[in-house]
């Protein structure tokens, strides 16, 4: 009867990973590329920060998919570990995928912290939104985590499993392991950006309900609003999404489970749908525009039936903004 339901839930595990795991990986690689071309296209949006925050994050949610989310599935779903085949690819994905993450959860929190400061009342916040400003503190941002990963690079290594005699990917360095545990896992891409998402999320919302009574040109309103909101949904659906495997990080790090092959199958199952469920936050910011933002609806289609259209028929001059929709 364990060993049935061990086997169960190991294989409800791998199927989780294949269906939901496909699902979520082919709707990013086609909804990332949609959002920059939106923001991309539309002059409005290249002169925002907070849109170049989110611009820089899809493109690096881009990246996650291919050498963060394509390997768990299949490493997780098809047994297919290509981590153990080489030592330079185990090594390049561990510093790769934390800065991927590290780097798309810090745009996320530029972002809204860029949107409190916009919807301020007080006129001397707005003198941080401006997009030469976002591209020193991207870059900043894009250091620092490059050089945190350097450790990923020194302490990932393989070593000799006892039972198959096969090498396995995994951190080499006791103390290392420790801080991934305790700091990487739980505060870094757990606790901080969630604190920091909420928190300003707050205090964008409770801006935003004053914008209108403010003396600010109609488009710059409209383009705070409509940012705002859309940035607002995704803090929204983030802390749903990536809460659960923050939970699980902490628990693992605070409590010792059983060593024993029925909660190991049941923890294996819970991981694989946590996790799952955290790459969400890398493939649905397109999705979430389009659902939170009638304005944000109309742009893509201006951009695709209009701008791109025109381009494809010589002599068209192309219009790159549409008007504000209130």
């Amino acid at each position: 009867m364990s060993n049935s339901t061990i086997s169960s839930l190991n294989f409800a595990s791998q199927q989780v990973v294949i269906y939901v795991g496909f699902f979520i990986f082919i709707g990013g690689v086609i909804g990332n590329p949609l959002t920059l071309l939106v923001f991309l296209s539309l002059r409005t949006f290249r002169e925002s920060s907070c849109a170049f925050y989110l611009i820089a994050m899809s493109t690096i949610n881009i990246c996650h998919l291919f050498t963060g989310t394509f390997t768990y599935i299949m490493i997780n779903g098809f047994k297919i570990n290509w981590l153990n085949m080489s030592i330079i690819y185990c090594k390049f994905r561990a510093f790769y995928v934390q800065f991927c993450v590290l780097t798309s959860f810090s745009c996320m929190c530029l972002a809204i912290i860029d949107q409190f400061m916009a919807t301020c009342s007080n006129p001397r916040w707005h003198q941080w939104n401006n997009i030469k400003l976002a591209r020193y503190i991207l870059a900043g941002t894009i250091i620092c985590w490059i050089l945190h990963g350097i450790p990923f690079i020194l302490y990932y290594g393989y070593t000799v499993s006892s039972i198959t005699g096969l090498p396995n990917c995994v951190v080499i360095n006791a103390i290392f392991q420790k801080y991934i545990n305790f700091f990487h896992s739980c505060i870094l891409i757990g606790v901080l950006p969630m604190t920091i998402i909420i928190l300003f999320g707050i205090l964008s919302y409770r801006n935003i309900q004053q914008i209108a009574y403010r003396t600010i040109p109609l488009v710059r309103r409209e383009l705070d609003k409509q940012l705002t909101v859309m940035v607002l949904v995704q803090v929204i659906f983030d802390v749903i999404a990536v809460s659960p495997l923050v939970i699980q990080s902490i628990f693992r790090a605070v409590y010792n489970t059983p060593n024993d092959p029925l909660i190991s199958a049941q923890l294996n199952l819970l991981g694989s749908v946590t996790t799952i469920m955290n790459n969400f936050h890398f493939v649905s910011s397109f999705y979430i525009y389009i659902c939170a933002s009638k304005r944000f609806r109309q742009q893509f289609i201006h951009v695709l039936f209009t701008i791109y259209h025109d381009r494809l028929r010589p002599g068209n001059v192309n219009n790159n903004q549409i008007q504000p929709q209130t």
